[in-house]
C-alpha cells in the first residue's frame, strides 16, 4: 500500500508541471520535474494486477482516490464535473480512461495541461485513478425539455447504441455517454461532424455527418438521463 507520504511526490509534480504552462515555475525547477516524470511501468499491466487481487485493488482505490483529489478542481469530486464543458470520468471504464491517458500523454489528444499532469503520474497512479473513476456513480441529469430528451432517445436508438450500448455505458473501446455533461457531448460531436481537432475517427464522422445542431442538442440532453 503507497502511503501518503510516498504518494505527494508525483502528485506534487503533476500540479508543478500544470503549473509550468502559465510560467510558475524557475527553469531549474521544471527540468528537475522532467527528469522525475516518466512512468515507471506499463500502466495496463499494473491496472491489470491490481483487479486480479482484492487487496491491491483495495489499496488501488485508496491510492486512486488521492490522486484524484488533484483533478477534482476541473473534472469535480468523485469524477462528477461542476463544470458542463468538462467530462465526467465517473462511472467511465478503466481501461478506456488508461488509454485516454496514454492519448493525452503522447500528444494524440492535445491538451497542454492534461498532458503535464498525466506525465507526471507514474504507471500505479495512473491506474489506481482510473479504478478510482469506474468505481464512482453518475447521477442521471432530469431532462429539462422532455420533448427534446425524447427526440435524442430516437436519434440515440438510429445512430449510437451498436457502439455505446441501450444504456449508454459504453466499454473499454468505447466512452460511456449515460450521464454526462451536456456541453461536453454538444462540442465533442461538433467536432467530430465537422473533423475539426486531433480526435478524428470515422466512425464517428460518418455517425455525425447528417445530424443538425437541433439533433445534437437533443442527444446531449437525451444522454443525461441515462443512469
Amino acid at each position: 500500500m503507497t502511503s501518503p507520504r510516498s504518494h505527494f511526490p508525483s502528485v506534487a509534480r503533476a500540479l508543478l508541471l500544470a503549473g509550468l504552462l502559465i510560467g510558475a515555475a524557475p527553469p531549474e525547477v521544471a527540468a528537475q520535474a522532467e527528469r522525475g516524470r516518466a512512468p515507471q511501468a506499463d500502466p495496463k499491466a499494473r491496472l491489470a494486477q491490481m483487479q486480479a487481487d482484492p487487496k491491491a485493488l483495495q489499496a488501488a482505490l485508496r491510492q486512486g482516490s488521492r490522486v484524484a483529489a488533484v483533478c477534482a478542481n476541473c473534472h469535480g469530486e468523485g469524477g462528477v464535473s461542476a463544470k458542463p464543458e468538462v467530462p465526467n470520468l465517473a462511472g467511465q471504464n478503466p481501461v478506456y480512461l488508461l488509454e485516454q491517458m496514454r492519448q493525452f500523454a503522447e500528444g494524440q489528444r492535445r491538451n497542454e495541461f492534461m498532458e503535464a499532469m498525466i506525465k507526471a503520474m507514474n504507471s500505479d497512479e495512473r491506474a489506481s485513478a482510473v479504478l478510482f473513476y469506474a468505481a464512482q456513480t453518475v447521477p442521471p441529469r432530469p431532462a429539462t425539455d422532455a420533448a427534446q430528451a425524447a427526440r435524442g432517445g430516437d436519434l440515440y436508438a438510429r445512430n449510437c447504441f451498436r457502439c455505446h450500448g441501450a444504456e449508454g455505458h459504453g466499454n473499454a473501446e468505447i466512452a460511456r455517454l449515460a450521464g454526462q455533461q451536456g456541453v461536453y457531448v454538444v462540442d465533442t460531436l461538433k467536432r467530430y461532424r465537422t473533423g475539426t481537432g486531433p480526435r478524428v475517427n470515422p466512425l464517428m464522422a460518418d455517425a455525425t455527418r447528417l445530424l443538425s445542431d437541433a439533433d445534437i442538442a437533443a442527444l446531449a440532453a437525451f444522454a443525461g438521463t441515462l443512469r
